[in-house]
């Protein structure tokens, strides 16, 4: 079987860079993603065939084809775009595996069209944070059982998602007070692991309580500065336990898809980026529906380790005095 390394150690090769050209296309024209086996396709995609093939049925139409014989197939571009979001390679590196074969600047295009696509087509019918009665009485049930707070029917929290400095007129906003450029995303998520909401508009530099200020949803930030045996320590205790699954929930999403994760770092403008974060947020919900499995304990357990931050920011009072009433309750 072909390697990919065979054929592209000499891309950068002026005198053989038609030769390369050919030999890409008789990769992609004799090899087939789908043709992997599910355990393959999960390891690469992320995705299992059945859930490739609902992506493919449901935006194919979307995808802009053209008559000519060197065409990039719909269920290429997105086994391609899969490719990147899961492994958080550069493009290079996406476009030069043996299943797809494609030019770095292909990978670009192919990329970009797939996030648009997906952000019009499918992130609207995977990530809606109404839910139906039913649906709340579970949720409420599910964290009071956890946590012993109760009417909780969802939990948020802040992520940061490493990006390169996006030019010298704005990147003081990105600067994170960890000494790092990012896009502060807010997720939200239900008892069952689902992502709820996301939002991820805002620069690195913005607290939680400033963008959630401009949300409809809100969140209750724990007390800080408890005594031990207070009724304060008491709260945090149990809203720790709530807390536990959106930190869950983001350790496997970033583990899933480790184009989020701060070791990659995304190359690409802070507008592109959110519309990544939104993608991989909408293919996490797809993922529990096929339930394919998730990454193991330890990579999970390690992002969380690595994403955990305290709020040291301006507290939201009418937050606090609600919160202060739960408290008092329990």
């Amino acid at each position: 079987m072909w390697s990919s390394v065979d054929f592209f150690l000499t891309d950068d090769s002026d005198e053989e860079s038609a030769n390369v050209s050919v030999m890409r296309r008789n990769i992609r024209d004799s090899s087939n993603p789908l043709s992997l086996s599910d355990d393959d396709c999960v390891k690469m995609f992320r995705l299992n065939k059945e859930a490739i093939l609902y992506l493919l049925n449901l935006t194919q139409e979307e995808f802009k084809m053209t008559y000519r014989n060197t065409a990039i197939l719909p269920v290429r571009r997105i086994c391609a775009s899969l490719r990147f979001l899961a492994t958080g390679s550069y493009q290079q590196c996406v476009g030069n595996d043996l299943n797809l074969g494609l030019r770095q600047p292909v990978v670009s295009k192919v990329l970009a069209e797939f996030l648009k696509v997906m952000e019009r087509k499918v992130c609207p019918l995977w990530i809606k944070s109404d839910m139906t009665s039913d649906e709340k009485k579970s949720a409420s049930t599910t964290f009071y059982s956890k946590s012993g707070i109760p009417g909780i029917i969802q939990v948020i929290d802040g992520t940061h998602v490493k990006i390169i400095s996006p030019g010298k007129d704005t990147r003081h906003m990105y600067y994170n007070r960890k000494g790092y450029y990012s896009i502060n995303a807010l997720i939200s998520c239900d008892h069952e692991h689902t992502i709820r909401f996301v939002e991820a508009r805002y620069p690195g530099s913005y607290h939680d309580a400033f963008i959630w200020s401009f949300c409809a949803l809100r969140q209750f930030y724990t007390l800080r500065n408890t005594r031990v045996g207070s009724r304060e320590q008491h709260f945090n205790q149990k809203h720790s336990k709530a807390r536990s699954i959106i930190e869950r929930v983001i350790g496997i999403l970033k583990a899933r898809f480790r184009c989020l994760l701060g070791a990659r770092e995304l190359h690409y403008s802070p507008k592109k980026a959110t519309s990544i974060i939104n993608v991989a947020a909408a293919l996490h919900n797809i993922c529990r529906f096929y339930r394919i499995q998730d990454p193991q304990n330890d990579i999970i357990e390690s992002v969380i380790h690595q994403d955990d931050q305290i709020y040291n920011g301006r507290e939201d009072y009418s937050a606090t005095s609600i919160r202060d009433s739960i408290r008092d309750c329990l």
